[in-house]
């Protein structure tokens, strides 16, 4: 079990309404796509460690969607070079933790997924939904790549309680109505009995959550980006992790009222 903690949770969407309801989306601002945030240099060294030693759970790529990997790369270094403590060469990267990390064309995820600590999934339209076709997935919260590659929202979503089939006619709407220069962010929470980033979980497995403390809240910032020349989204995911009582005690006190008891019931489904 590996402990990285932000020392506050920025993005609390169960605070309100807009946020706290499916699919609960908000327009991306300009220059708030990637984050850089206090634990950068943990997370970035845990990430490092899981490609080098678990890269079949944490990468895939068809290769049809090599176009749309490369294209995110191009669109990953462009941001960076626009961001303090990033120093984008034309071979490589100085990162904000000191790292010196070589630009792979050949391997456009793998690069993105030493760079930063967004994840990224990269949905591309096959017939009537949007498929999970390329991804870096470091820090899975309970699902697993090898088993939602190249499957549709729909089957992707399958375990999900709330995620019924009206929320996929919004969610399918959603994505292809998503537009190059209106990118979008929503956030989703779980609790967790171990902070551990990486943790994934097949469809017939349940997180299991004890009744007994500690706690942690986890809280991934999710965000949806058209790419404008393969037209692929790219679904990108910054991760937060908090202990419960370590919480702004207004965010305590809003989680306590809007889950209750229903927080440490076990075992339980996939996240809201």
């Amino acid at each position: 079990m590996r402990e990285i903690c932000q020392s506050d949770l920025p993005v609390a969407p169960w605070m309100a309404e807009h946020t706290r309801r499916l699919p609960g989306l908000n327009l991306l601002q300009p220059g708030e796509w990637l984050l850089v945030d206090e634990v950068y240099a943990a997370q970035m060294a845990y990430r490092v460690e899981l490609i080098a030693t678990q890269r079949d759970a944490v990468h895939r790529l068809a290769e049809t969607a090599r176009p749309a990997a490369e294209e995110l790369l191009d669109l990953v270094l462009e941001n960076l070079r626009a961001m303090p403590g990033f120093r984008v060469g034309d071979a490589d990267v100085v990162c904000p933790d000191g790292r010196i990390v070589a630009i792979d064309r050949a391997r456009p995820l793998i690069t993105c997924g030493h760079l930063v600590q967004e994840d990224f999934n990269i949905m591309q339209k096959h017939g009537d939904e949007h498929v999970l076709t390329a991804s870096i997935l470091c820090f899975p919260a309970s699902w697993s790549l090898d088993e939602k590659f190249m499957r549709n929202m729909t089957s992707i979503h399958l375990p999900v309680g709330k995620y019924d089939a009206e929320i996929g006619t919004r969610v399918q709407r959603m994505f292809d109505r998503i537009q190059v220069d209106r990118p979008m962010w929503r956030a989703n929470f779980l609790i967790y009995s171990n902070p551990d980033l990486f943790q994934p979980r097949r469809e017939a497995e349940r997180r299991k959550i004890s009744a007994e403390p500690p706690h942690w809240v986890r809280s991934e910032r999710q965000c949806l980006v058209k790419l404008p020349k393969t037209g692929a989204v790219v679904f990108s995911i910054h991760n937060y992790v908090l202990r419960l009582q370590e919480l702004r005690e207004d965010q305590r006190q809003s989680l306590l009222t809007v889950k209750g008891n229903e927080m440490f019931v076990a075992p339980s489904r996939q996240g809201v």
